[in-house]
């Protein structure tokens, strides 16, 4: 039996028991993913991956085989709210492209679920009902502990070779952000420290006061747009 056929078996095991909170259904259901999960030494197609996850599955394709990834923190998640409604709102107003969060896969050399993606408008036709065909114009990774080795090492030497054209790392446990950008082939650090303006390449006209990225220091949404023009 299919992973997939699996999990529609034990469906009415969910269903029937609909008093149960939605956090604990997800958590159920992740725990019923990773059960049917195909064993770690089988490797598998990046389609047989798609047909096994869903919009709420935490895991990456690599090499052939199932990464699965810890959930976000709520500095993580905070953080990464905040770029999305501004980075997308702007983007939205400046009809530059799309934002999108995670969970969504990106198909390089390996499927990656970045935290943040923007794809611009003249790269629309990478974008799939379910992932991204290709690189994204701008990935936004969120370091944690658990993931500091991936975003540091193989994130980005693939983002690197697979031609995402920007590449921001930010790590809220050190209050550091990097910001790189991809020039003949290979990424250049463009920007680091704590503080200071940061001038994106890929969506033009934005900016961003790098303090704004610690909760600490995070100004209200509206305060921000107003600030790069968007609202008055």
């Amino acid at each position: 039996m299919s992973s997939q056929a699996a999990e529609q078996s034990y469906e009415p095991v969910l269903s029937t028991h609909p008093e149960l909170p939605s956090d604990e259904r997800i958590l159920r259901r992740r725990l019923l993913q990773v059960l049917l999960a195909p064993p770690a030494s089988e490797a598998i197609t990046y389609e047989e991956f798609l047909d096994w996850a869903d919009e709420d599955t935490l895991a990456e394709w690599v090499d052939g085989k199932i990464v699965m990834t810890s959930p976000a923190s709520t500095i993580h998640q905070t953080i990464a709210g905040f770029l999305l409604k501004v980075m997308g709102i702007y983007a939205e107003t400046h009809k530059a492209g799309v934002m999108i969060s995670s969970p969504f896969q990106m198909k390089l050399e390996n499927g990656r679920e970045p935290d943040l993606l923007f794809i611009a408008n003249d790269h629309l036709s990478r974008l799939k009902s379910t992932y991204l065909e290709g690189p994204a114009d701008l990935v936004v990774e969120i370091v944690s502990p658990e993931s500091t080795g991936r975003d540091r090492g193989e994130k980005f030497t693939e983002y690197e070779a697979g031609g995402v054209l920007e590449y921001w790392l930010i790590d809220p446990q050190r209050r550091w952000a990097e910001f790189y950008q991809l020039r003949n082939g290979r990424y250049h650090l463009t920007y680091a420290g704590e503080a200071g303006d940061y001038h994106a390449q890929v969506l033009p006209g934005f900016w961003l006061r790098v303090e704004w990225l610690w909760p600490q220091t995070m100004p209200p949404v509206l305060e921000v747009l107003r600030m790069l023009q968007v609202i008055a």
